[in-house]
């Protein structure tokens, strides 16, 4: 299943795109051609010294404004376009202010970098963030069939043949970089015998090549658990795992419980090869059917694994 963020551009981004075009052009048109009236209007000293320096400037804004109107096309195709676009609008107004603080510029010009910088910021990075998900999307092989029948694991059998009679904890990791796999395998170690004893078995999906994946539950001891490695996220997708928005990967709490379990907890954390967007999940898988679902709210999320693979499942869950 599609992510519901993974769509293509909306129609506003590229009007967006247009309106910061035309905005820039005529901005940077207006500046070479009368620079002391520009400078004068938006706060800043008439200073002949000066106005060839903010004639240059004007000449560069025009220039992003023919890219602003260009990508418009295809925000996402084009988005580094967008991207060095966003990027100046935000040094440009950190640059200002430690010159304002320096003393060396009046704060009068804060008024120039509301409508050239500020109110940019947000649709920008809204258009990047789905351009990024977009891409993420396009790179994953839509399933041509069940993954669960025709994706073979380290064990040399399908999830379907590996869960037929059994009951089989399924863990979903994040790309291999992430601290906070690393603590699902440190949590799923200590909770190995547990789940074992009640009958039930694990086996690890990830995104990542069995021979990257293979040193990293050896570390934690887990080494012989059957592991499929799904880079096209065919299971991802069965399992109806999406992308992560933005306060799913990067809220408050991600970052507090990403500095707990790389930092105090020590798992720290790695190079990324796979997508920074998959969420994870654990389901509780039997002849196929799943029994059990915990899909992650936040990538931050710490399911108990023991309570996963609890043999009856609790009303409601799927």
């Amino acid at each position: 299943m599609s992510s519901p963020l993974a769509v293509p551009p909306a129609l506003w981004m590229s009007r967006v795109l247009i309106a910061a075009g035309i905005y820039n052009m005529v901005w940077g048109a207006w500046t070479i051609l009368a620079p002391g009236a520009s400078l004068r209007l938006g706060g800043l000293p008439d200073d002949p010294v000066v106005q060839p320096i903010w004639q240059c400037l004007g000449m560069v804004i025009g220039v992003y404004g023919i890219g602003y109107w260009l990508s418009a096309r295809d925000p996402f195709r084009h988005w580094i376009i967008i991207l060095v676009g966003l990027l100046g609008k935000v040094l440009g107004p950190i640059g200002y202010v430690y010159s304002v603080y320096r003393g060396v510029l009046p704060p009068d010009g804060f008024k120039t970098l509301l409508t050239n910088d500020l109110i940019w910021w947000v649709p920008f990075t809204v258009i990047l963030w789905r351009a990024a998900l977009w891409h993420d999307a396009s790179a994953a092989v839509a399933a041509t069939g069940s993954g669960l029948r025709t994706l073979i694991g380290s064990t040399g059998r399908t999830l379907a043949e590996l869960s037929t009679g059994q009951r089989v904890l399924v863990v979903f990791l994040r790309h291999s970089g992430c601290t906070f796999c690393r603590e699902a395998l440190a949590d799923l170690a200590k909770a190995r015998t547990t789940i074992e004893q009640s009958g039930t078995r694990i086996a690890l999906i990830s995104m990542s090549a069995d021979d990257d994946m293979r040193p990293l539950v050896e570390k934690y001891g887990i080494g012989d658990l059957p592991r499929f490695s799904d880079p096209q996220r065919q299971l991802y997708q069965e399992f109806d795992l999406l992308p992560g928005d933005p306060s799913q990967l990067m809220g408050p709490k991600v970052w507090w419980r990403g500095f707990l379990a790389a930092i105090s907890a020590g798992h720290g954390f790695g190079g990324i090869k796979e997508s920074v967007f998959q969420m994870p999940g654990s389901f509780l898988v039997e002849d196929g059917r799943i029994l059990r679902a915990y899909r992650h709210q936040t990538a931050a999320d710490r399911p108990d694994y023991a309570e996963l693979a609890c043999p009856l499942p609790s009303p409601g869950d799927r």
